[in-house]
């Protein structure tokens, strides 16, 4: 991918409306917006992630990229080492080039699917690699693996692009959304980027001979202790105005991180009966599509970006 080919890409940037806080910031000067991240690739690490539900990492993992900052600031991310748009997280100060050769690397492993983590403020950046990698013939499947803060209109511009969305869908509750993740208007915002993601991708999840998803839509959401009708209130909204047929990973990893120990209820692991009430409204509603977590989890989704891998304890 030529010099030019990437200018044009990063041509929006100029006056970023990428994700739903519609900054309006020259992204090319230095008055950065919400995210507070230029035109730069502003990636953590690239790295074979295994821990991702059966049919996204499978037997081998993804090639998973993480971008830096996010266009949500939820006080318990376990990704806060780099998502914390306050502080000066650790960046890969690589070309275009370098990037691209990381990636075809791992793929060269027998690895075929590539996962964008954060993607949604670094849409041109994404947009970019993947066209470079695709310059050398190489045809991953491509994972948008998004917070679900994303814009209609931005995703009608990757119905060609993505192969498998992998959104969360965090809240229906505007209040807990507003104060754990500094968004009032997710409900509203997410639910509606999912209608568009399953618009595009339908409720069949295209699973390949090696039991990769090649193409679909799975939505995941993480139950929160202490806040169970949330949880109840997601479910519903998925089974009544998506489809109960959509593919959810209903994810217990939540452990007490970052900020989270300013709310009380977040201050303590899920227990085993707050999360059987999520799995029977889930089962009550009709959803069998779709992955549980165990219980236990939580100690196992843990991850440390001051490593080069950050999800290998060792």
């Amino acid at each position: 991918m030529d010099f030019s080919s990437l200018l044009s890409e990063l041509e929006i940037l100029h006056d970023c409306t990428l994700c739903p806080r519609n900054c309006h910031v020259d992204r090319f000067s230095t008055k950065l917006g919400y995210c507070k991240t230029g035109i730069g690739f502003n990636i953590s690490s690239i790295c074979i992630h295994r821990g991702e539900e059966p049919v996204i990492s499978g037997s081998k993992g993804i090639c998973n990229v993480f971008f830096t900052h996010c266009n949500l600031q939820c006080n318990f991310c376990q990704n806060h080492q780099i998502s914390n748009n306050q502080i000066n997280t650790t960046s890969f100060s690589l070309s275009l080039e370098a990037i691209t050769s990381q990636i075809i690397r791992i793929l060269d492993q027998g690895i075929n699917i590539v996962g964008f983590v954060s993607p949604s403020h670094m849409i041109p950046q994404m947009r970019a690699i993947i066209r470079a990698v695709k310059s050398f013939g190489y045809e991953p499947t491509w994972v948008y693996n998004t917070n679900g803060y994303d814009t209609v209109e931005t995703l009608h511009g990757l119905e060609e692009v993505i192969d498998v969305y992998l959104p969360d869908l965090k809240y229906m509750d505007p209040a807990l959304s507003s104060r754990l993740s500094d968004a009032a208007d997710y409900p509203e915002v997410a639910g509606a980027a999912l209608k568009e993601m399953l618009r595009q991708k339908g409720t069949t999840l295209r699973i390949n001979d090696e039991g990769y998803a090649e193409s679909g839509l799975l939505i995941r959401h993480l139950v929160l202790p202490g806040y169970i009708q949330n949880s109840i209130d997601v479910l519903k909204f998925i089974a009544n105005e998506l489809s109960p047929l959509v593919h959810v990973g209903l994810m217990s990893q939540y452990f007490p991180s970052n900020s989270a120990f300013t709310d009380k209820k977040l201050a303590r692991s899920l227990t085993q009966h707050e999360y059987k009430i999520v799995v029977d409204v889930l089962e009550e509603l009709g959803m069998s599509r779709g992955f549980i977590q165990e219980l236990e989890s939580f100690n196992h989704y843990r991850p440390d970006f001051n490593k080069n891998h950050p999800f290998e304890k060792y």
